[in-house]
């Protein structure tokens, strides 16, 4: 008896042990969404050195100006949403976790007590759900692909935050350039109002020529003030994206705007990188692939209680009487005439009859439930239908991103299409207009008004350049999002970055590989 007992102790505890065992490890995780977002972008959410921490590698950043590859390391390092991204990993790797274990075992104990006395009833048993045994599988390749598609997604949101930043960096830098251009307007504006004054002292003109000029001077003062409050307010943004609690205008900004290019833009490549790469679209397929293996699991589910274990049972017994040895000498005294002694059972007639006796029974049980009514049809038909539902959602998201390529390819072709205009043609006459009324008003040879024509007119050039530039600049980052790739890896270049205080550039190593290496490694990944 004891035996079974001790038997039947060990093997709760065997499984137990073994259920506990499972732990949650998300590290290769997270390096794989960290490699996924620095493919799509050209930078890492994560230190490149394991023994360098965040604040060391913030502040590295933050040394000899930001550039705009600088401020999206940055805000993949410091911005808290990166970092609570990055959480979801870990609990869709708990999932996985989850989804391989096995239920726990029952185990049921009964002790019943016999009416005055002996040995007491004693039922015992063990069992364990065996369903897991065509169950874990599907589940656990669901909660596999759910993994990775969390994962992309996570990866995604990442990349998201990468294209803000970087659009918020070019933003900062447009709206200081147009608070320059705003200043430099103030000057001429001061200028002229100069050169009117001495005019009107000369007496070559009147008044009306002096109040034109000076109100010409006050409105670019509004104008100065007015762009100064847009450059602070875009450098908050950028602030806020860069996780940064200190004063914006600290932010050194070095990168220009990016100046425009007459190369053609390859937009069927564009559009086969984009459906191969793109983050949302990978992340979509898995989706698909989950819902066909809870199909999968569903049709498991028609059994999903079989129960397989040991029972053990005890009988009661009642407790013997004590003997009245005085009695029973008398009795058998009295019977044989003598004084006689009672009969007293051997050892070996004691132990025969302690083995015939039968103390438990042990033996295997067999618990299923039997699918009559219920046999997890509807349940069958839903996961069906979302398995359905999920495919159309991918074909619906492929066409969309070939629809969404084309347009941020033409925006971008446009874009540099006007700012290289302005810049080659537009602004050149625009300032040869601006000279050349100034310098004939000085002689006397024009009016003021054609003078404050020129100025306005170079001023709105000027800004809509600018604009162009802007807009150009935020093509490239919605042409990268669209795409999941950077700009010079679209167009097969090294990558360079241009400082604004000097003409430097710096070239790093292009990692990433090509379309068809990203299509395998989707099929690879972990």
């Amino acid at each position: 008896m004891r035996v079974l007992l001790y038997k039947c102790a060990l093997a709760t505890g065997a499984m137990l042990l073994a259920g506990g065992c499972a732990t949650v490890d998300a590290r290769r995780d997270y390096a794989h969404t960290a490699q996924e977002v620095e493919r799509a972008t050209g930078h890492t959410p994560l230190p490149r050195d394991a023994e360098a921490g965040v604040e060391e590698a913030v502040r590295a950043l933050h040394a000899d100006g930001l550039t705009a590859d600088e401020a999206v390391t940055l805000a993949l390092l410091n911005n808290p949403t990166a970092r609570a991204a990055l959480l979801q990993v870990g609990m869709a790797r708990a999932d996985v976790v989850q989804a391989g274990l096995w239920s726990n075992p029952t185990l049921g104990l009964s002790f019943r007590l016999p009416e005055g006395g002996g040995l007491s009833n004693i039922e015992a048993g063990l069992a364990q759900n065996i369903a897991d045994l065509w169950m874990i599988p599907p589940r656990r390749r669901a909660a596999q692909r759910d993994l990775r598609r969390t994962v992309l997604e996570t990866a995604q949101t990442l990349v998201g935050l990468a294209v803000d930043t970087k659009v918020a960096y070019f933003n900062a830098v447009a709206a200081d350039d147009a608070l320059a251009i705003a200043r430099d307007n103030a000057t001429l504006t001061r200028q002229l109002e100069r050169v009117t004054n001495a005019r009107l002292e000369a007496g070559t003109i009147g008044a009306l020529d002096v109040n034109l000029a000076k109100g010409q001077a006050l409105r670019a003062d509004a104008d100065v003030r007015t762009a100064r409050l847009a450059a602070a307010s875009a450098r908050r943004t950028l602030a806020t994206l860069l996780g940064m609690t200190g004063p914006a205008d600290a932010l050194e900004l070095v990168d220009p705007l990016p100046a425009p290019r007459e190369a053609a833009l390859p937009v069927e490549h564009f559009e086969a990188v984009a459906l191969a790469a793109r983050l949302d679209a990978r992340a979509a397929r898995h989706a698909v692939r989950a819902a066909a293996e809870r199909v999968k699991l569903e049709h498991a589910r028609v059994f999903q209680n079989v129960e397989l274990g040991v029972e053990l049972e005890r009988g009661d017994r009642r407790g013997q009487p004590g003997r009245k040895v005085l009695a029973d000498t008398a009795r058998a005294s009295v019977a044989n005439g003598g004084l006689t002694a009672p009969d007293v059972q051997s050892r070996g007639q004691r132990r025969f009859e302690d083995s015939q006796r039968i103390d438990a029974i042990f033996g295997p049980s067999l618990s299923v439930t039997l699918p009559l009514f219920d046999q997890n049809q509807a349940q069958i038909a839903k996961a069906r239908m979302a398995w359905r539902q999920s495919a159309a959602a991918l074909d619906g998201l492929e066409r969309s991103i070939v629809q969404e390529t084309r347009e941020a390819a033409d925006r971008l072709a446009t874009a540099w299409e006007v700012a290289g205009l302005y810049e080659r043609e537009i602004l050149p006459q625009a300032r040869d207009t601006l000279d050349l009324s100034e310098s004939t008003y000085e002689g006397g040879q024009t009016t003021i008004l054609n003078v404050i024509d020129a100025q306005r007119s170079l001023l709105e050039l000027r800004r809509a350049q600018l604009a162009a530039l802007q807009n150009a600049a935020n093509a490239i980052a919605e042409l990268e999002r669209v795409t999941a790739r950077p700009l010079g890896t679209l167009l097969g270049e090294r990558p360079a970055t241009q400082r604004r205080s000097d003409a430097a550039t710096e070239g790093t190593a292009d990692t990433d590989g090509a379309v068809d290496k990203e299509g395998a490694a989707d099929g690879a990944e972990n």
